[in-house]
């Protein structure tokens, strides 16, 4: 009967260690990605002696992917911006090339309109040596809001984009890595995967699906001497989340663009799981500790008041178009 207890003991050390160790691994991402370089000095360091000269960045002319874009080049790689305006690419290129001597080259794509598009990616791509491949583009609705209430048009587009270029990209990158047995793919999903979302139901469910796909696929390539990394930001201040003017007056819970892909970037090689900013990965561990039923519960209360908000603000947009 001692034995048995003691068996029963035991089993529940270890639960409760597995619980904590899983609550802790954002925190301890970027721990990771602080130290390990003072521990490890063999390490290479730059990214480019690590994965090559080339990084393509998905979703490239706005928030998070510009500034992912704009640090890899600080850092000396080459870049293939994408993204579905080309006004807005060409201007982006100009801004970066201004300030760091990297080449650079742009395609135009559409992630809404499928499978072609990746074609055209991949005719594009032939003859450059892909290190790196940010999957970074992505949408979300206008603003939080109830499944009824959003076009039809805006959910179907969601799901191609935000679950098909993750997974087609990678398809035509992953060969060419793996005939040169090194690179990563950084898959750009959200802590919005932590629980169910009421308000934003069908986004937070396109980023479980970025979530397992990169838990996954970092299985698969593992042998092949490839890295995938899953990024987790919680609230950025960019154009997504231009409904609230909390996020976008940013501050330390509310980090710029910027400031959260200079963070992201520097965990690049270093951990293959985190949420890309100290602070978010603060709010997630904490987070983690709720039980997921009561976890959804707030996480509604909260968006039913950005939902109210959303629609303030849309209304706010509607009249200014109409003066």
């Amino acid at each position: 009967m001692a034995f048995f207890w003691q068996l029963i003991s035991l089993v529940g050390s270890l639960c409760t260690l597995a619980f904590f160790y899983d609550n802790f691994k954002s925190l301890i991402s970027i721990i990771k990605a602080v130290l390990l370089p003072h521990f490890h000095p063999k390490l290479p360091k730059t990214l480019i002696e690590k994965y090559g000269k080339w990084a393509v960045v998905t979703g490239s002319t706005d928030g998070i992917g510009k500034e992912y874009a704009r640090e890899l080049a600080r850092q000396g790689l080459n870049l293939v911006l994408i993204s579905r305006t080309k006004e807005k690419l060409i201007a982006v290129t100009n801004e970066i090339e201004s300030q760091y001597k990297v080449q650079i080259k742009w395609i135009v794509a559409d992630f809404v309109k499928g499978r072609e598009v990746y074609e055209h990616i991949e005719k594009e791509l032939e003859g450059i040596e892909v290190g790196i491949l940010v999957n970074n583009v992505g949408m979300i609705y206008e603003h939080p809001d109830t499944i009824d209430q959003v076009p039809e048009d805006v959910l179907w587009n969601l799901l191609i984009v935000n679950m098909g270029s993750v997974t087609m990209l990678t398809r035509k990158i992953l060969p060419q890595m793996i005939a040169r047995r090194n690179g990563i793919i950084v898959n750009v999903g959200s802590t919005s995967e932590l629980q169910p979302h009421p308000n934003l139901t069908v986004y937070a469910a396109s980023k479980v699906f970025v979530s397992y796909f990169s838990k996954g696929l970092e299985q698969e390539v593992a042998k092949h001497n490839i890295n995938v990394q899953l990024v987790m930001p919680g609230f950025v201040g960019t154009n997504m989340n231009a409904y609230s003017d909390k996020v976008m007056q940013g501050g330390l819970l509310f980090p710029n663009a910027c400031t959260y892909a200079r963070s992201a970037v520097f965990t690049l090689g270093k951990t293959n799981e985190t949420n890309g900013f100290w602070v978010h990965s603060v709010q997630t561990f904490f987070l983690k500790m709720i039980p997921q039923q009561l976890r959804t519960l707030l996480v509604h209360r909260l968006f039913d008041r950005l939902r109210l908000e959303g629609i303030e603000y849309k209304q706010k947009k509607l009249e200014a178009k109409s003066t």
